[in-house]
């Protein structure tokens, strides 16, 4: 068998039944025979409780990352038919997996989350649909909209560029070792990003914005703007009163560098 390891933030799916719904979450109707993917990669598949059913679906091409060595044994010992398909390392490391737009899954590593969602950033081009499980804190966050107090940089960041979908929670007892936290799965499906002037300015503004996020956008934002801009009311605002759009529409009044 395999050991869990705590510094790798390792809670391990046992409900057959959560396992089955996650993978059933792949299908855009639930029920739809027809995959909308031929690239899948599967983010830390530890023990197995979703791989085993990953490696049943017909026509695709499968790989999964996982930075624990043993269970890297575990799993192509379990599963000969992961040999040549697991990618020994860390998600937040590795190269695109595929040539071509590819799906992710996984019961996302809680300790590491954030920066995988912020990967998933890096590769949004790429991607057909993100679904993922996230500590419940997290997932909410994500899916989060504007005036909410844990409306922030996640939020607008992600939802910038792709559609959020709540899907379900998951219990403390379906987990080996129980977290101390819910879980909750999401789904993200790229979507047309807001009219901003360019990427790196909204990256900039959003993320100024929300350092300060008890200011107003007048003194978090102070530097990126001149005071002629800063005299509109909209900068009286806080970050978390703007809409992603707001956010966008603000792009194009920046200092030019």
């Amino acid at each position: 068998m395999y050991t869990l390891k705590k510094s790798l933030g390792q809670h391990f799916l046992r409900d057959e039944n959560i396992s089955k719904k996650i993978v059933a979450a792949l299908l855009p109707t639930g029920h739809s025979e027809v995959l909308p993917f031929t690239r899948l990669l599967e983010v830390g598949p530890g023990g197995g409780a979703l791989t085993k059913y990953l490696l049943e679906l017909e026509g695709v091409d499968f790989k999964a990352v996982e930075l624990d060595a043993e269970k890297i044994e575990y799993l192509q010992s379990a599963w000969p038919a992961l040999r040549g398909r697991l990618i020994a390392g860390s998600i937040l490391d590795i190269d695109k997996p595929f040539d071509g737009k590819f799906t992710v899954i996984g019961n996302f590593p809680y300790n590491i989350s954030s920066q995988i969602l912020f990967k998933m950033l890096e590769w949004k081009s790429e991607l057909l649909t993100v679904i993922g499980m996230f500590q419940k804190e997290v997932a909410l966050r994500v899916v989060a909209r504007e005036g909410s107090k844990v409306y922030g940089v996640l939020s607008v960041l992600i939802q910038a560029f792709f559609a959020v979908e709540y899907l379900f929670e998951v219990q403390e007892g379906s987990f080996v070792p129980p977290p101390k936290v819910k879980s909750a799965v999401i789904r993200l499906t790229p979507c047309l990003p807001p009219a901003f002037r360019d990427e790196q300015s909204f990256f900039l503004l959003v993320k100024t914005a929300f350092n300060q996020r008890r200011k107003t956008l007048r003194n978090a934002v102070r530097a990126l703007f001149d005071e002629q801009a800063l005299a509109d009311p909209v900068f009286g605002k806080r970050a978390e009163q703007l809409t992603i759009a707001d956010f966008a529409a603000l792009t194009w009044r920046m200092k030019q560098k």
